[in-house]
């Protein structure tokens, strides 16, 4: 399961980002981080807008509630979500991999 801690106000998610990948999606899991792919390049941060765009989707949340807070020039990020409980994040990740699976 990917390492999701609690902070103020919200999580932290460690997420691994997939540049240049083929579509916008989460992968799945790649050991304590969540994989997810994005088409945008590491350039000018458009593949971390992306990132957060993704995972703002799967887990229901405004864009504005996700945040890349570390990692900004790294695949290995650490990554704010506002308003979530870990273990309500951790839910809807499961929900949204299970979905996907089909």
């Amino acid at each position: 399961m990917p390492v999701v801690t609690a902070c103020e106000g919200g999580v932290h998610l460690g997420v691994r980002a997939q540049p240049r990948a083929s579509r916008n999606a989460i992968v799945g899991r790649l050991g304590d981080r969540l994989k997810v792919a994005v088409t945008a390049a590491p350039a000018s941060g458009k593949a971390n807008e992306a990132l957060a765009a993704v995972l703002a989707e799967a887990l229901g949340v405004r864009r504005s509630a996700v945040a890349v807070v570390a990692g900004h020039a790294s695949r290995d990020k650490v990554v704010r979500v506002g308003g979530l409980e870990p273990e309500e994040t951790r839910r809807r990740i499961d929900t949204w991999l299970a979905s996907r699976a089909r």
